[in-house]
């Protein structure tokens, strides 16, 4: 894989001379002309005034002159608006361009938007002038090649310095250095510093970099170290490079040792370094070190603040990131994103969505980030009508539908319960990257369309798109909604036979789920057993599932020793056993789990259900009376009961948690569900023939799963669930999981 590196500091290159000094005689004739003094100031010039000048030189004769045409050649090429086009024109007009001519031009376009005229410039200076490349020509067109990652060219060129006067010039050496590590070969990179007799600051600064923007961070910290330990004095740009490895691997001790080098080696405390240490010390984790700087800091920038924002969203101290955010100075989107994003991937999805509200309010302008976050959140909520939202806002703002934004809404259509929409939308994409692919081999598998993600899988291949791992997680999990044991074998022996891909942990537990579903739980257990890596607390738990299913307590307290062993505090691994116990009436199994929660503190994770309406998320919890039409609500509920037993409803009470002896009390416990609430207000505020959508965030119980497949029928409504594990379509009487979940 190709790694990109950015263009070096100027400090790289240098600046002081472009070349040979100008015929002093030439000089001597127009250098003094009052003309040629509005040129000092050159970088203030506009395209405009440069054409005035022009114009006045010509009439003047001064452009005959080297140095005249020169000092304009600069203006054009290196103004703050340079206009390159214009630039080459007058280059043309030069009689006999001189070598100082030749680089600045060159060094003006391997800086541009099309460095790639920087080396025909190159080129062209060696075919058509007696010039040869100097110390200054070499380091611009290597730039160039950097720029482009033209590998080829680049090699050429170092070629070129070999057979050259200028094979041991360090800036050109340095100029190497970048090159190589910006075409991703950072073993020649390296092989060019190690070769440098006399390495600068700016040789080992180009390293160090070279090393962190590739992500190999121990080695840089590890450069670094060997740095000082030759008493090289590091700069302001070393540090910023080695402080960022340090975040990037986690490495508090290191990063804590190079902050303290600061301040031994008198390096000046610049915002930007500033914001270097802070940014360490967030990725590493150390918030304490973070807020000490922070509070410690002469001068803030945008950055600084953010950056402090997203350590205490991080950390989980929201409270603490809410007050940055409404005491900085100024709001740029960074900021906003920093928030949003915090409250999204920590599961506070409302949260995230009034902000997102408040940034639109506030007359502010999302980007792709903002997008992606807000269709995060309202993934998690079930938010369908506010992602349609987004959606629409997508293509009113003409946002480039690249392949991040458009995982992120065949994701959250997915769902969202609208399966239909996710596959109009991945069937409009032209270019579909394997991310596009996954997610909708994804969105297919959780609605338990196994087939469909099955047949969409082999499209993939047939598009010549390569696989990766989380396809492959995709794919088990269709095979394990569905049922598919075969295939599921079939295709997890596959991944490293065929496509070369290692099975991982998550792997292995899909294999334990489509197994343990269907029943082949020895199978299942001697799988775990073959593992070439320890099992993790999911694959446990996956076994512990299939277990409950199957009502084997034997192999379900197996499951359950070894999940608490590596999870003790893990509630989801009692409430399984415990259900487990219900199911086959062993009440004594469940009273000792319940004391056991209870001596150990644990709670049992509240179930809550989620519906949208009119674009508003309403919340259920057990037994619910908060709601304004909680009085309806009981209403419709106790009604629909009273239905459904007439066509044969009867309550499943064998789940329940604790043993109950007088049945009129089960039936209540069962009623204060929270899905069977959300689904009373459905039928309350929406109309047929709209489906009633909502999200639970633990599995559907089996009373529920009955419940609403009777309404179903009776009600003729199309109610789609999505609970911890899987969707559910519950359309006529049946359910689209085909009571297998």
């Amino acid at each position: 894989m190709t790694t990109r590196v950015l263009s070096p500091p100027l400090s790289v290159i240098p600046l002081r001379n472009l070349g040979p000094a100008h015929d002093n005689e030439d000089r001597r004739r127009s250098g003094d002309h009052p003309v040629l003094a509005f040129f000092d100031d050159y970088k203030s010039l506009d395209a405009a005034q440069l054409r005035q000048i022009h114009a006045r030189m010509l009439r003047l004769g001064l452009f005959s002159h080297p140095y005249s045409a020169s000092r304009l050649l600069t203006a054009c090429s290196l103004s703050s608006s340079p206009d390159l086009h214009y630039a080459l024109r007058v280059f043309d007009q030069i009689p006999h361009p001189n070598l100082y001519t030749w680089n600045t031009l060159i060094r003006a376009h391997a800086s541009s938007h099309n460095p790639d005229s920087g080396l025909r410039l190159f080129s062209r200076m060696l075919r058509d002038s007696p010039h040869l490349p100097d110390k200054f020509t070499y380091p611009f067109a290597i730039k160039a090649a950097a720029e482009l990652s033209a590998l080829g060219e680049g090699a050429a060129l170092h070629g070129m310095v070999v057979k050259s006067p200028f094979r041991s010039d360090i800036f050109i050496l340095n100029s190497l250095i970048h090159f190589y590590a910006a075409c991703g070969h950072l073993d020649l990179s390296y092989q060019v510093f190690r070769k440098i007799p006399g390495r600068d600051v700016v040789s080992w600064n180009s390293m160090i970099s070279a090393f962190a923007q590739a992500g190999k961070c121990g080695e840089a910290v590890q450069l670094f170290q060997e740095m000082v330990g030759e008493n090289v004095s590091p700069n302001d740009v070393t540090v910023v490079s080695v402080l960022s490895a340090c975040g990037k691997k986690g490495d508090l001790e290191s990063g804590k040792w190079i902050h303290s080098c600061i301040k031994r080696y008198a390096i000046e405390e610049t915002v930007i370094l500033s914001n270097a240490m802070l940014d360490m010390y967030v990725k590493c984790g150390s918030l304490e070190d973070a807020k000490l700087l922070f509070d410690h800091m002469s001068a803030r920038d945008s950055i600084s603040w953010t950056t402090m924002l997203v350590g205490c969203a991080r950390s989980g101290e929201f409270d603490a990131a809410r007050h940055i955010f409404d005491v900085m100075p100024s709001h740029d989107i960074a900021s906003w994103n920093a928030l949003i994003s915090g409250y999204e991937q920590s599961c506070q999805p409302k949260k995230a969505l009034a902000l997102f509200h408040e940034l639109l309010k506030a007359g502010g302008k999302p980007d792709q980030v903002t997008l992606v976050a807000a269709l995060s959140a309202c993934s998690q909520l079930g938010a369908l009508e506010l992602g349609c939202w987004i959606h629409a806002h997508i293509k009113k703002n003409n946002f480039n539908l690249n392949s991040h934004l458009t995982t992120s809404l065949i994701d959250m259509y997915s769902k969202c319960g609208d399966l239909d929409k996710a596959l109009e939308l991945f069937r409009s994409m032209e270019q579909r990257d394997v991310f596009v692919w996954s997610a909708m081999i994804a969105g297919l598998a959780m609605h338990g369309n196994g087939k469909a993600s099955l047949d969409l899988f082999m499209q993939m291949q047939e598009a010549k798109v390569k696989p990766n791992k989380v396809t492959f997680t995709n794919i088990l999990c269709a095979c394990s909604h569905a049922g598919l044991v075969d295939e599921g074998r079939s295709y997890f022996s596959q991944m490293l036979l065929v496509y070369g891909i290692a099975q991982n942990v998550e792997h292995y537990g899909c294999m334990i789920d489509i197994l343990g579903r269907a029943g082949l739980l020895q199978e299942a257990k001697e799988l775990i057993e073959d593992m070439p890596m320890p099992p993790c607390a999911s694959v446990w738990g996956a076994l512990l599932g299939a277990c409950a299913i199957h009502k084997n307590i034997e192999l379900g307290e197996y499951a359950f020793r070894h999940l608490i062993k590596l999870e003790p505090r893990n509630h989801g691994a009692y409430i399984l056993l415990s259900n487990l116990y219900a199911k086959s009436r062993k009440w004594d199994g469940v009273a000792r789990l319940r004391k056991l929660m209870k001596d150990t503190g644990l709670k049992k994770e509240p179930g809550y259900s989620s519906i949208e309406v009119h674009g508003v998320v309403h919340d259920f919890l057990v037994g619910d009376i908060s709601h304004p039409l909680r009085g309806r609500i009981y209403f419709q509920l106790d009604e629909i009961t009273s239905r459904l037993k007439e066509v044969g409803y009867v309550p499943n009470v064998t789940q329940l948690l604790q043993d109950i002896e007088e049945e009129d009390v089960k039936e209540k416990a069962l009623n204060l569900h929270s899905e069977k609430l959300a689904i009373a207000f459905g039928l309350i505020s929406t109309g047929s023939p709209a489906p009633i959508r909502i999200t639970k965030n633990l599995r559907i119980c089996d009373d529920c799963h009955s419940f609403a497949k009777l309404i179903s029928r009776v009600y003729t409504r199309e109610i789609i669930l999505r609970d911890r594990y899987r969707f559910h379509h519950f359309k006529e009487g049946y359910c689209s999981c085909m009571d297998y979940w």
